[in-house]
């Protein structure tokens, strides 16, 4: 013990840990979010309601900001940290990591419904925002097709490939199979780079050739080929680029 407070309950720097339930009733995160709405509360909160407690010499607080600022403050970078990674940081564990990980795969897929199949996507920017969601921080390159029907509406999403994007994977055959059954009126290719970077590589390009003479031959046209970046996008339409 030292001054009434235990050495488990002290920070780094000697300054007693104040937790979440010794904080006024009007500033814990949950009875905020009663009285407020979620919306009422900065990400750390909601991200130590999560958390639920914090750990020896870290309230639950504490512990939220400490892991955004690991994340760069990003819940995208957060969302794609192996489970393995995120259970070795401090405050977290196996149980809280779960948790974590649950509430921001809720909140991904939520993003996806926003674009459901049968919502229109006529230009890039549609393609953007129905896809960034889920890709501008995956780990692994995913290549996507999205079937239109006459309308530009999204029938189907299919995912070709995970993994590094080279011809060989991304085959006419695998990525027009799907078109054909679905009667598809067209199609636009999507993939993203884990780097954040969108620009087009050599690889991009000569896939995008291949697939888009592929298309000709089907009479199923390429409309766009889209790289989701880390807050952007690179159209090949609009780049002249198809």
């Amino acid at each position: 013990m030292r001054d009434g407070v235990s050495v488990a309950e002290q920070q780094d720097d000697g300054r007693p840990v104040l937790r979440i339930k010794e904080l006024p009733s009007a500033e814990r995160p949950r009875e905020r979010i009663r009285s407020l709405g979620a919306q009422a509360l900065s990400t750390s909160e909601l991200l130590a309601t999560l958390l639920g407690a914090g750990a020896r010499g870290a309230s639950a607080l504490t512990c939220a900001q400490s892991l955004m600022e690991r994340c760069d403050g990003s819940l995208g970078r957060l969302a794609a940290m192996p489970f393995a990674m995120l259970t070795r940081l401090h405050g977290v564990g196996t149980a809280r990591a779960a948790t974590v990980q649950a509430a921001l795969e809720l909140g991904r897929r939520m993003a996806i419904e926003a674009r459901a199949p049968g919502m229109p996507l006529r230009g890039p920017r549609d393609v953007a925002a129905a896809y960034a969601p889920r890709l501008q921080d995956a780990p692994v390159e995913e290549f996507h097709v999205a079937i239109l029907d006459a309308q530009h509406r999204l029938e189907r999403d299919v995912l070709i490939t995970r993994g590094l994007l080279n011809s060989s994977l991304v085959h006419p055959r695998e990525v027009f199979r799907e078109a054909i059954a679905e009667r598809a009126a067209a199609v636009i290719l999507v993939h993203n780079h884990p780097s954040g970077d969108p620009t087009p590589s050599a690889e991009d390009r000569a896939v995008t050739e291949q697939l888009v003479a592929a298309g000709r031959l089907l009479d199923i046209p390429v409309h766009d080929h889209v790289i989701i970046g880390r807050g952007r996008y690179v159209s090949f339409a609009e780049a002249g680029l198809l």
